[in-house]
């Protein structure tokens, strides 16, 4: 879910942080990290991250994305499959293919927790248009712009898309989309999270006024944490990747954590080490060194 855009200049080295602990699963962030600006994975981020997986080292991607946008990287997923989409509210097996994935672990927002959020956030910045993002269905206000390359499958009022009787009724909500289009991306951020408190997790992705609006408690972090117990790997055997305020809590619950070159100034700082940017194959680089190590 994040538009083209630099937020910061690339660093020419990649700065790695000091560890004891060999890693056993990198989790890498897609749009702005491993994907490079034409939504590309380069053939050295390929050899990469097949040589990562020939090492013994899991591979997740760690995405805003919904599932239906996974083909990007289906191609390479590799054995287990497995992706965490929606800023962690979904854990997706990708092996089907386009269309025809398998949902693992959804982590859904309530309807209710949906319109209080709405309500909230209608109140603090008048002007705010939403979109609904389910499962498999997407919806939108009629005011909401034309930021997907996709066509809703309806248009109506959040107030109506998320009633108990609305569209998609019987499919989980993952996130909600809210759209300003004149207040400070970042200023949006701290304003939403402030209005709409601990009824849902608030983040972006976006260069834009474009918040994510998930299940209280619900990220790329926590998601990712349940995925590592369930396969035995503590935090300090993860390496994390990441460009943009979702990224954030992922990078700091990560044992080892690379900010890309063109991040996000919170990014930087939440990051235990940085590369060079998505353009650059900063994902690659850190991969690449970090195999030579175990040599």
């Amino acid at each position: 879910m994040r538009e083209n855009g630099r937020v910061t200049s690339a660093t020419r080295q990649p700065e790695t942080p000091a560890t004891t602990v060999p890693p056993r699963l990198i989790a890498t962030d897609l749009d702005g990290t491993l994907l490079r600006d034409d939504k590309s994975v380069s053939p050295r981020t390929v050899a990469a991250l097949a040589a990562a997986e020939e090492a013994g080292i899991e591979v997740f991607f760690v995405t805003g994305r919904p599932a239906r946008w996974m083909d990007v990287v289906s191609d390479h997923v590799h054995g287990h499959g497995l992706a965490i989409c929606g800023n962690g509210a979904a854990v997706v097996d990708l092996h089907g293919g386009p269309g025809a994935h398998r949902f693992v672990k959804v982590r859904e927002l309530s309807r209710p927790n949906a319109l209080d959020a709405v309500r909230l956030l209608r109140e603090a910045a008048p002007g705010t248009v939403y979109a609904v993002e389910q499962t498999y269905g997407f919806h939108q206000e009629p005011d909401y712009p034309k930021l997907h390359m996709e066509v809703p499958d309806n248009l109506a009022p959040a107030e109506q898309l998320l009633a108990a009787d609305g569209p998609g009724a019987d499919e989980p909500v993952l996130k909600i989309l809210a759209y300003h289009p004149e207040i400070d991306p970042d200023a949006f951020l701290s304003l939403a999270r402030l209005a709409v408190g601990d009824r849902a997790n608030v983040t972006r992705s976006s260069p834009s006024a474009l918040l994510e609006l998930s299940g209280p408690g619900v990220s790329k972090a926590s998601t990712l944490a349940l995925c590592c117990a369930e396969r035995g790997i503590s935090h300090e055997e993860v390496v994390a990747f990441g460009d943009m305020p979702n990224d954030v809590e992922m990078l700091t619950w990560a044992g080892q954590s690379y900010a890309m070159g063109n991040a996000h100034p919170d990014v930087i700082a939440a990051a235990s080490g940085r590369t060079v940017a998505n353009n650059e194959d900063g994902v690659a680089v850190v991969i690449e060194q970090m195999l030579a190590e175990r040599l």
